[in-house]
C-alpha cells in the first residue's frame, strides 16, 4: 500500500505545473479580441506569442514543478530538474534536431529530481569536499545522470516517437470505448487523489500533431491548443459531468435534507455546485456521498463514462486548461468543435441525476448531509485560524506529521502513527472524509479551504505557543457555554469554556493532569493540568444534591494522576435526567486569567475522548502576550 501512498503524492506532483495552463489558455482566448479596433494592433500577436510560449516550454515546466511538488518545494530539487532538462534539451536538439522534447522527458527529469534530492539530501562527503555534500550534490549528480539518459534518448527518441504516434493511433482505434473507459477509471482514480497519473497520458502524451510552424505537440490538450481539429475527445465527455451533473447532485442532497439543517446545506451545497459548476472543482460534492455511498459513486463513474461516450460519438471536441468548467467552456469555446452541444446534453444529464439521486437518497436512506445531525461540509472560511490548531491535533500533532502537502481540495500527509489519527475529530472538523492509502499516506478532503488550512497549520507548527489541548468529556453534543439554563455558568462567572449534552452517563478526562478535588456528592470533579489550568467538570444543573451511588459514581481520587480519556465519573443518565434541572455538563477553566486565547470545535456531536473539541493558548509567565 505504500507504493499506492508513493503514487499519490506523484499525482500531486503532476498538478504543480498545471497551474500555468490557465494564463496560456486566457491569452490564446484574448487573442482573438479585435485589437486592431481598440487601437493595439500589436496585442493579438504579443498574447498568442505569450501562449505559445508556455506551451512550448511545458517539458521544463513539468520538470520544474514535478520536482518541486515531490520535494516540499526543495530549491535544490527544483536546480536540479531545470539544468536536466537544459542539458536534455541541449544533447538532442544538437544530435537529433528533428526531436523535440516532451512533457514525459520532463515529468521523468522531474522524478529523478525529486527521488535524487529525498536520496542525497543529508549526504556527507570529507570535509575538504563537504560544500558539495547534501543538497549541493543534487544538480550535480543529476546533471551526470541527464547526460547520460541525453545520449541514450538519442539513439531510442526516434522509435519512442514513433511509439507514442502509434498509442495515440491504438487508442484512436478503440473509438468510444476508449474514452467511456477513460472517463470511468477517472472518475474511480479521483477517489484516491490518482486521477492526475491517467490524466497525464491521455492529456500530454497520446497522439502527436505538427504545426505550422514544424513543432510537435503531444497529448490531447497541448493538440487542441495547437489547432489539431482531432483533439478534445478526452475532454470535452467531461463538462456535462462537472458543469450539470455535480450542481444537480448537489442540489437533490439539499432537497433531501432535514428542514431544521436545510438551511445550512443549502448554503454550503450552493457553494460547492457553483465550485463545480464554474471551475470543475467536483470533490466537495463527490466526498458528500462517496464514503455513505460508495456503491453509488460507482454508478457515477459508469455514467460519467457513458456521457464521454456520448459525446465522442456526436463528434464534439473541446478542452480546457485547468479543468472542465464554464470558465474554460467559455473561454475556449473558440477552438472547439460542435461545442455548443454539451449545454443540451448537460441540461439532460443534469436533469437525470438529480432524480436518480433524489430517488436513491431516499430510498436507501442514504445519510447524505443535511439527513444527519452531525453533517459535514460546513462553511466556515473565517473560521480557520481557529480550527487549524485543532485540526493540528486530531492529525496526531506535528510530531506525527512526516510530510504536509496540499492538492486543490485535500491534505496529503505522511505521518509516522496512522493510529494517533482522530477521524471523528477530523470529521468533526469539517472533513467530508479521511483516506488511508497505507505506508502511512494519509488523504484528509477538507474541500477548496485544504491550502489555507495547511498554511495555517504550518503557522501553528511554527509558533512556539504554550497552548492546552482538550478532549470531550463525553459522548454527546458540544453546546457553547452561554447556552447552559444556569445564570452562574452561562454568566462565565466561574470561568469560560464549554458544555456538553451527554447520551451516555460516563465522564473521562479531557485532559492531562491531576485531580485536585472531588465534591462529596461527586456531581462534579476539578482537574489541574501541568500548565497549572484549573479545569471544573459539572455534570448537570442543580446537581449538588443528588447524593448517593444511584447517581453519581467516581473511579478516580483525589491526587491521582489522569490521562485523556480516562474514565472519571459514571452516572445514571436517566435519573440525573429526571431529578435535574439539565443534563447540560460544562468543562471550564476557572483560572481563565491564564488563558490568551481560546478555540473551539463547531459545536456538534462529539464521541467520548475525541480529540480536538478545544484548545488555549495560555499568556506569558509576566502576564505579557504570546508565548514567542
Amino acid at each position: 500500500m505504500s507504493f499506492i501512498g508513493n503514487l499519490q503524492q506523484l499525482g500531486r506532483a503532476f498538478m504543480l505545473p498545471m497551474i500555468v495552463l490557465p494564463g496560456a489558455a486566457l491569452f490564446l482566448s484574448l487573442s482573438q479580441l479585435p485589437w486592431d479596433v481598440l487601437g493595439l494592433p500589436g496585442m493579438s500577436d504579443y498574447l498568442r506569442a505569450a501562449s505559445d510560449t508556455i506551451f512550448t516550454y511545458l517539458p521544463f515546466i513539468f520538470a520544474l514543478g514535478v520536482a518541486l511538488g515531490l520535494t516540499g518545494n526543495a530549491l535544490a530539487a527544483g536546480m536540479a530538474a531545470l539544468v536536466g532538462m537544459i542539458i536534455y534539451t541541449g544533447i538532442i536538439r544538437s544530435s537529433v534536431p528533428e526531436i523535440e522534447p516532451t512533457v514525459l522527458i520532463g515529468a521523468v527529469i522531474g522524478i529523478i529530481s525529486g527521488f535524487s534530492h529525498e536520496r542525497f539530501k543529508d549526504l556527507k562527503l570529507p570535509e575538504y569536499i563537504q560544500f558539495f555534500g547534501g543538497p549541493r550534490f543534487v544538480p550535480l549528480f543529476v546533471s551526470f545522470i541527464s547526460l547520460l539518459f541525453a545520449i541514450g534518448m538519442v539513439n531510442i527518441a526516434p522509435e519512442l516517437q514513433a511509439l507514442l504516434l502509434e498509442l495515440g493511433d491504438t487508442v484512436a482505434s478503440t473509438g468510444g470505448f476508449g474514452v467511456f473507459l477513460y472517463g470511468f477509471i477517472h472518475r474511480i482514480l479521483t477517489v484516491f487523489g490518482l486521477h492526475h497519473l491517467v490524466s497525464h497520458v491521455f492529456w500530454f502524451q497520446v497522439g502527436g500533431y505538427e504545426t505550422e510552424s514544424g513543432h510537435v505537440v503531444y497529448g490531447d490538450l497541448p493538440r487542441f491548443f495547437a489547432g489539431d481539429p482531432t483533439a478534445g475527445s478526452f475532454m470535452a465527455g467531461l463538462y456535462p459531468t462537472m458543469m450539470f451533473a455535480l450542481p444537480a447532485i448537489a442540489f437533490a442532497i439539499i432537497h433531501e435534507a432535514r428542514e431544521d439543517l436545510k438551511p445550512k446545506i443549502q448554503k454550503t451545497f450552493l457553494y460547492a455546485a457553483l465550485a463545480s459548476f464554474l471551475t470543475g472543482v467536483t470533490e466537495p460534492v463527490e466526498f458528500a456521498f462517496l464514503f455513505v455511498a460508495p456503491y453509488l459513486y460507482v454508478v457515477h463513474a459508469l455514467l460519467s463514462g457513458i456521457i464521454m461516450w456520448v459525446t465522442y460519438e456526436l463528434g464534439i471536441l473541446h478542452g480546457f486548461s485547468f479543468s472542465a468548467g464554464a470558465i474554460d467552456f467559455v473561454i475556449n469555446e473558440h477552438l472547439a468543435t460542435r461545442g455548443w452541444l454539451l449545454i443540451p446534453i448537460g441540461i439532460v444529464t443534469g436533469i437525470v441525476y438529480y432524480f436518480l439521486f433524489r430517488w436513491a437518497i431516499r430510498r436507501f436512506q442514504i445519510p447524505t448531509p443535511g439527513r444527519e445531525e452531525g453533517s459535514q461540509l460546513d462553511e466556515w472560511a473565517g473560521d480557520i485560524p481557529y480550527r487549524a490548531p485543532l485540526i493540528l491535533q486530531a492529525i496526531g500533532g506535528k510530531q506525527n506529521i512526516v510530510q504536509m502537502e496540499s492538492c486543490i481540495t485535500r491534505l496529503r500527509l505522511k505521518v509516522s502513527n496512522e493510529k494517533a489519527l482522530d477521524i471523528n475529530a477530523l470529521r468533526n472538523l469539517g472533513a467530508a472524509g479521511v483516506i488511508r492509502l497505507g505506508g502511512g499516506h494519509v488523504q484528509v478532503v477538507f474541500g477548496t479551504f485544504s491550502e489555507l488550512i495547511r498554511e495555517e497549520m504550518l503557522k501553528a507548527i511554527h509558533r512556539d505557543q504554550q497552548q492546552v489541548l482538550f478532549h470531550s468529556p463525553m459522548q454527546g453534543r458540544m453546546i457553547p457555554l452561554e447556552e447552559v439554563p444556569d445564570p452562574i455558568f452561562a454568566g462565565k462567572l466561574v470561568g469560560q469554556g464549554v458544555a456538553f449534552i451527554p447520551d451516555r452517563g460516563e465522564l473521562v478526562s479531557p485532559v492531562q493532569g491531576k485531580v485536585i478535588h472531588i465534591y462529596p456528592t461527586m456531581h462534579a470533579i476539578g482537574i489541574k493540568t501541568p500548565e497549572g489550568l484549573e479545569v471544573l467538570l459539572h455534570i448537570g444543573i442543580d446537581t449538588s444534591r443528588l447524593a448517593g451511588k444511584q447517581y453519581f459514581q467516581a473511579f478516580v481520587k483525589e491526587g491521582d494522576d489522569v490521562t485523556p480519556g480516562m474514565l472519571l465519573i459514571r452516572f445514571n443518565l436517566q435519573k440525573v435526567r429526571k431529578e435535574s434541572k439539565s443534563l447540560a455538563t460544562p468543562m471550564v477553566i476557572t483560572n481563565s486569567d491564564r488563558v490568551h486565547s481560546w478555540r473551539y470545535a463547531p459545536f456538534k456531536a462529539v464521541k467520548k475522548g475525541q480529540s480536538s473539541v478545544m484548545s488555549v493558548v495560555l499568556k506569558e509567565s509576566n502576564g505579557g502576550g504570546e508565548t514567542s
